[in-house]
């Protein structure tokens, strides 16, 4: 039974896991944490782009030129291109019609020049140059997340004729002469490849050869506006023995598409990358993929994920079980989600992609749901805790009880033992006389600020308020746990002085009253008790039994009229040498060896230095009855 309370919660958060698989959230999540790692990204020197150079057909071209860009235009632009002993040239323009041209100079050339190539789409249905040639067409079809980002790239499709290749793709077998990439691309590893699951997707279209790109803001390459190519205003080198892209970069025409670092770009207007920056990319980061053999970004696998997520849900329990306290076990789950999320964020920067959704969300459910039952657990203790003791305990003494429960409590009470404790009784010396001049509900109001003060005094120094006297109290130092004998007897003594220095204060404010003050004696001892749980189930007290509450109460009583100040406190001298004190010290006040009623052995009692009385205000008359 035992077992599956303590499973039954992890099998909640297992449910809750599953559950936020299916949904939607988590491929969102990732991807916005791909966005952030990417844009903090060192971007690589471009080595593999000094052979790229753009051709940009911007809004001053349209305006000059219209659109679209008559035909002619772009022969010219082409031959000027062909001169310069391009590599490659790859019509970044949809011409499945020639436009205001008589002579159909595009058809001729993409036939007579074959280091022109003419993009078709596929999407769209939107075929080449008419009469283009299978081995100079390219489609130039760009993979889109469903938000709108491009952060994938669509390398290569297998299986398919001569004429589907993709633009980088067909730019490259030009260049280099060489039509065999394509072939060279499909006998790399499967795990270049993304798959439906790879990274943070899920589920997501992986057709044909894919990986991720690495997307870099505009303006990496050699832009040459049409009009400055046509008018000879540029330098040669810019565009010399390079592959060349000619398209549009002019906003108008909405050939536009939202990268990685849009989301986190800070300036004024919402950065965008032109679809003919985009191709030049595609193409630098294929040239990467054939020199490294694998992408610049890599992702992990769908079985990777799963062991990560395994391995965060073990992280999340043996934080939220191992820890001996519930505050360090939060506190380590917060590190641990910290940590997992700077990791993903920082292997991302360094070129690998792992989703962090799943393992985020599997350490914060297990974590969060363990220390939420040991919470549960620990209330629950906490109340049995005060239902078999009845008393104000510090949190220290809580804990220490809850850690140390196997061997003190069984059947659901402490069980009867000896302990070497430490006992402080006090009492209210002028109670009766006050009583006769308050309402009842003044006088409770005034003994309780004197309660405070003793009780917080006792709890604050380790120590147990076992009962409340009337108008005193019995507290225990050193059980139902103990800090050492010694330790004990020096945190009596402490509270001892903390409830005089306490006292005088409050009457300084009962005096501004107009209140009567409030005055107290105060016994203590050290040795041997009878402790454990005393009564039926229905009513149990913990009892301190023995000699030392007797000697600790008579000590208290001892000669009553005998008080020369706020708060009187007798001391034995066992719980002095316990404590490490000096019997010597000017601050004690030896009574001598006194012998208790019911005791056969002397004690030999010490005052401790009192307080003085309130200045102005002389003691009250001690009662006869010792109130």
């Amino acid at each position: 039974m035992r077992w599956l309370q303590r499973l039954a919660p992890y099998a909640l958060a297992s449910a809750l896991l599953f559950g936020l698989k299916q949904s939607p959230a988590v491929e969102p999540f990732n991807l916005l944490l791909f966005d952030l790692g990417s844009s903090l990204r060192t971007r690589p020197s471009p080595q593999l782009a000094n052979d790229i150079a753009v051709v940009a057909i911007g809004e001053t071209d349209i305006d000059r030129y219209n659109w679209p860009i008559p035909d002619s235009y772009l022969c010219k632009a082409i031959r000027r291109l062909d001169a310069l002993d391009v590599k490659a040239i790859g019509l970044d323009l949809y011409r499945d019609q020639t436009s205001n041209s008589s002579d159909q100079c595009l058809n001729r050339l993409v036939v007579d020049n074959p280091r022109l190539i003419s993009i078709f789409n596929n999407a769209e249905s939107i075929p080449a140059i008419p009469g283009t040639p299978d081995q100079q067409q390219a489609f130039n079809d760009v993979v889109v997340d469903a938000d709108r980002v491009v952060r994938r790239d669509l390398v290569h499709v297998g299986g398919q004729g001569k004429r589907t290749r993709s633009l980088p793709l067909r730019l490259l077998e030009t260049a280099r002469n060489n039509h065999n990439l394509g072939a060279q691309l499909e006998k790399l590893p499967s795990s270049t490849w993304l798959e439906e699951e790879s990274g943070g997707y899920k589920q997501q279209d992986a057709a044909g050869y894919q990986t991720m790109l690495d997307v870099y803001p505009p303006g990496r390459y050699p832009v040459v506006g049409l009009e400055d190519l046509l008018q000879g205003r540029y330098e040669p080198d810019q565009l010399r023995g390079r592959i060349i892209l000619i398209g549009s970069t002019a906003a108008s025409l909405k050939d536009q598409f939202e990268i990685p670092d849009s989301r986190w770009h800070q300036g004024d207007r919402f950065l965008e990358l032109p679809g003919v920056e985009l191709h030049a990319q595609r193409l630098e980061s294929l040239q990467h993929l054939l020199s490294l053999n694998h992408a610049q970004i890599r992702v992990a696998s769908a079985l990777q994920r799963q062991l990560l997520l395994a391995a965060m849900v073990l992280l999340g329990i043996a934080i939220a079980e191992r820890p001996s306290r519930i505050r360090r076990s939060a506190l380590l789950l917060a590190l641990g989600v910290g940590s997992l999320l700077g990791a993903v964020i920082l292997l991302l920067i360094y070129g690998f992609w792992i989703g962090a959704a799943m393992p985020l969300a599997g350490l914060m459910l297990f974590g969060s749901t363990g220390i939420v039952r040991r919470g549960a657990i620990s209330q629950h203790h906490q109340q049995e805790i005060r239902r078999l003791l009845g008393q104000a305990t510090s949190p220290a003494v809580a804990q220490q009880l809850w850690n140390q429960r196997a061997e003190l409590i069984q059947d659901g009470r402490f069980t009867g033992r000896e302990q070497a404790v430490t006992i402080l009784f006090s009492d209210t010396c002028n109670f009766t006389q006050v009583s006769e001049q308050l309402s009842p509900a003044k006088l409770m109001e005034w003994l309780n600020q004197g309660m405070a003060i003793s009780v917080d005094a006792v709890t604050s120094h380790g120590g147990m308020v076992n009962k409340f006297t009337g108008d005193g109290m019995l507290a225990v130092f050193g059980a139902p746990v103990s800090a050492g004998s010694g330790r004990d007897a020096s945190q009596a003594l402490a509270a001892a002085r903390s409830i005089q220095t306490g006292i005088l204060n409050l009457n300084q404010t009962l005096k501004k009253q107009g209140s009567a003050a409030l005055r107290l004696r105060v016994g203590i001892h050290s040795g041997v008790v009878l402790t454990g749980s005393l009564g039926s189930r229905e009513r149990l007290e913990y009892a301190v039994i023995g000699d030392t509450v007797n000697c600790a109460s008579r000590l208290e009583s001892l000669d009553k009229e005998r008080h020369q100040g706020v708060v009187r406190v007798l001391v034995s001298s066992t719980t002095l040498v316990l404590a490490g004190e000096s019997l010597e010290q000017p601050s004690l006040n030896d009574w001598g060896e006194i012998t208790v009623t019911g005791r056969k052995e002397p004690l030999r009692v010490f005052e401790l230095g009192h307080v003085a009385s309130i200045k102005g205000r002389p003691p009250a008359t001690p009662q006869a009855n010792g109130s």
